[in-house]
């Protein structure tokens, strides 16, 4: 596999460029001015800390904010903090959310919100190039900052706890001082990067869904009324008018008369349905932008200032919202999924046995598709539940606020299987429904071209069998670029 090489400024890095690094697709390379400005910010913050308290510097952290680190134990302090905070439980991430993490907070400490020494982003670089990982606990943080997770980073790169995979020598043991233990910490970078894995490969099954809900219009000759360009100028969501110009496309060379003056919700309110969860995502997606290269250190440099300013940048409070927002979007457009697969196995709309069944009495044909699709969508339902009503009072009463964005990354983690699943169902339905009828999308454009991808993979037998391996197929070709 040939990689191409990402250059990190922290200012420009993308959610799917995120992923690319993670999965090992691009390498790292660090922009020579923003590495310069991380290296030359030491000196300042020496400065401001001669004469001024400094959070987590010359001080306790959380509820220890108002005690004094004397300095016969600064040069402990900072490893005493990895240490303290390194506590995560739970499984270890996978590799690639790991990696993650890792392009994350390389890229927002290349912001220049700290004095963290720039041997800290040399070696993290080098891990990402290297393959080298630190264990990483998925439970520890409730959206407040993945202390836990970027602890176990630290003790990492201190050599305290080892690193594992990758090919060649790890990278060699950092002493790291109170300067860089805070920094390292203070950042989302975890749910971050678990939201921008979790983003990239929804986008993709999101533009598979007017390609799968096209086919299953063309087999049912249901109406393109719903997609008409006059409908939506006057109603202009961007989502909705997105689906509906992508669907007129997909449909140009539609030809019939529809049996029915119009169609049931599946297909009559996906523009509204599903283009609600496209906005969701371009929301989300602009969040990530923002997380992805925003300096999150708390306390914040301002170098140009010589000054320290304390926030709570950290605070993932819109990241939480966002996931919420598309998890209920995502839902809604694979609850029409399911309601076109119903459509699907009734004979009053197609003219075809129950089913989709051969035509023998009794025969099952795809009823078990209907219910495992029903099965993933209540693993969606169960994921869509908004973390943002949680709430935690913690160290002490010091903080008394949290977004839970952590866990809602992790619910959007698991959607992506499930809602390639229901899809996934409603295309060997869809694929079926049209050979039955003897049926092929018009033309030679995209929705042809799909349709003949899935009817080349998909076993064209309609007898009573095991349609496990159908839908797996059918899940590869949505997931398959």
């Amino acid at each position: 596999m040939t990689r191409t090489h990402l250059t990190l400024d922290g200012r420009s890095l993308s959610a799917a460029q995120v992923a690319s690094l993670a999965r090992g697709e691009a390498l790292p390379l660090l922009d020579p001015k923003a590495r310069e400005r991380v290296r030359e910010a030491r000196e300042t913050a020496r400065r401001i800390t001669a004469r001024r308290r400094v959070y987590g510097y010359t001080t306790g952290v959380g509820a220890n904010r108002t005690a004094t680190v004397p300095d016969s134990a600064v040069d402990t302090f900072g490893m005493r903090l990895l240490r303290s905070h390194s506590g995560g439980i739970g499984p270890v991430v996978p590799d690639e959310q790991a990696r993650a993490m890792l392009a994350v907070r390389l890229n927002q400490l290349l912001c220049g919100g700290s004095a963290i020494d720039v041997a800290v982003l040399d070696r993290i670089a080098e891990a990402l190039t290297g393959g080298h990982l630190p264990t990483v606990h998925a439970l520890g943080a409730i959206g407040t900052g993945d202390l836990s997770a970027l602890g176990e980073l630290g003790l990492t790169l201190a050599g305290e706890l080892p690193w594992r995979g990758g090919f060649g020598p790890a990278p060699a043991p950092l002493t790291l001082s109170r300067w860089d233990a805070l920094p390292l910490m203070s950042s989302g970078a975890l749910t971050i990067g678990q939201s921008a894995l979790a983003a990239t490969d929804l986008r993709l099954l999101l533009d598979r869904v007017p390609l799968v809900a096209a086919l299953t219009l063309t087999a049912l000759r249901g109406s393109t009324e719903p997609y008409a360009e006059y409908v939506h100028e006057l109603r202009p969501h961007p989502g909705a008018q997105l689906l509906a110009a992508r669907m007129r496309e997909l449909l140009s060379l539609a030809d019939w008369e529809p049996p029915l003056v119009q169609d049931l919700f599946g297909l009559r309110c996906l523009p509204q349905v599903h283009g609600a969860a496209l906005d969701a995502w371009f929301a989300l997606d602009q969040v990530l932008s923002v997380e992805i290269n925003a300096a999150v250190e708390n306390p914040l440099l301002n170098a140009d200032a010589e000054d320290y300013h304390h926030h709570g940048g950290f605070h993932l409070a819109r990241l939480g919202l966002a996931l919420d927002q598309f998890r209920l979007g995502l839902l809604g457009t694979a609850e029409l999924s399911t309601a076109r697969l119903g459509i699907l196995v009734e004979p009053a709309f197609t003219g075809l046995p129950p089913f989709l069944a051969e035509d023998e009495h009794g025969s099952s044909g795809v009823m078990i598709t209907e219910y495992a699709a029903q099965s993933a969508l209540a693993e969606l339902r169960g994921a869509a539940q908004p973390v943002t009503i949680g709430h935690a009072v913690i160290s002490r009463g010091a903080e008394e606020h949290a977004s839970f964005a952590s866990t809602g990354a992790r619910r959007l983690l698991e959607s992506v299987e499930h809602f390639t699943l229901v899809l996934a169902c409603e295309l060997v339905a869809a694929v079926r429904a049209l050979r039955l009828r003897d049926l092929v999308p018009a033309g030679d454009g995209e929705l042809r071209d799909f349709y003949d991808r899935a009817a080349d993979r998909l076993d064209p037998s309609v007898a009573d069998r095991n349609l496990t391996e159908d839908v797996e197929v059918a899940a590869a070709l949505l997931a398959g670029g």
